[in-house]
C-alpha cells in the first residue's frame, strides 16, 4: 500500500515535469520565452525536485503510514503475550484447586 502511494507520487511528479516541459516548449514556440530561458526554467524545476527528494525520509513515511493503519506493534504483541501467559497460569491454578477440592470428597 505505501509503495503504491510513493509510486503514484513519483508518477505525478514525472507527469507534472512533462507538462511543464510542454508548456515551456509552447511558450518558446510562440516567442514568449527564449530557448535559454526555457532551459533555465526546466533546470530550476529539476533542481527543486532533486532537492525536495533529498529531504524525504522513507523510514519516517512508512512509520507514519503504519501508525495511521492502527496495526499492533511488536511491543503491543509482547504485552498481550505476557497477559495471556499470566491468565493461563491463573486458569491452571484455579483448575488445580478445583481438582484438589474434588479429590478430597
Amino acid at each position: 500500500m505505501i509503495f503504491e502511494i510513493i509510486k503514484n507520487a513519483m508518477m505525478a511528479a514525472l507527469g507534472a515535469q512533462e507538462m511543464l516541459k510542454e508548456f515551456i516548449d509552447a511558450l518558446v514556440a510562440k516567442g514568449q520565452l527564449s530557448e535559454q530561458q526555457g532551459r533555465g526554467m526546466l533546470n530550476e524545476w529539476k533542481e527543486k525536485i532533486n532537492n525536495a527528494g533529498a529531504g524525504i525520509n522513507l523510514s519516517e513515511i512508512m512509520d507514519m503510514a503504519l501508525a495511521k493503519m492502527s496495526l499492533a506493534t511488536k511491543d503491543d504483541i509482547e504485552k498481550i503475550n505476557k497477559r495471556l501467559s499470566a491468565l493461563s497460569q491463573r486458569i491452571a491454578a484455579c483448575e488445580d484447586s478445583r481438582s484438589e477440592a474434588g479429590s478430597d470428597k
